[in-house]
């Protein structure tokens, strides 16, 4: 489970990740949480670890499959499952 943001902690100054990048990424590992770089006290990226990453892929990538599905049903595009195993050959 994710951590929510602690702002006091995860907004880091890009001059203090050319200082000592190895810190910002163990606390990308130990918190997960995501860490915004800033620029003159503006944000201009979000960097987060590998695994948390591609772990929020794939969940929208699942949720976004869900909604296309639900849209289909209400829209009336559904086949039934003899249908689906006919067009793919499955008999």
């Amino acid at each position: 489970m994710r951590a929510n943001t602690k702002f006091s902690q995860d907004i880091v100054p890009l001059s203090d990740l050319k200082i000592n990048p190895g810190k910002v990424v163990n606390q990308l590992d130990e918190d997960h949480r995501p860490v915004l770089l800033t620029r003159r006290g503006r944000g201009v990226a979000v960097v987060q670890s590998l695994e948390d990453y591609e772990t929020e892929t794939e969940e929208k990538e699942f949720l976004r499959g869900v909604v296309e599905g639900i849209m289909d049903l209400e829209e009336g595009r559904e086949i039934d499952l003899s249908s689906v195993k006919s067009r793919l050959g499955l008999d």
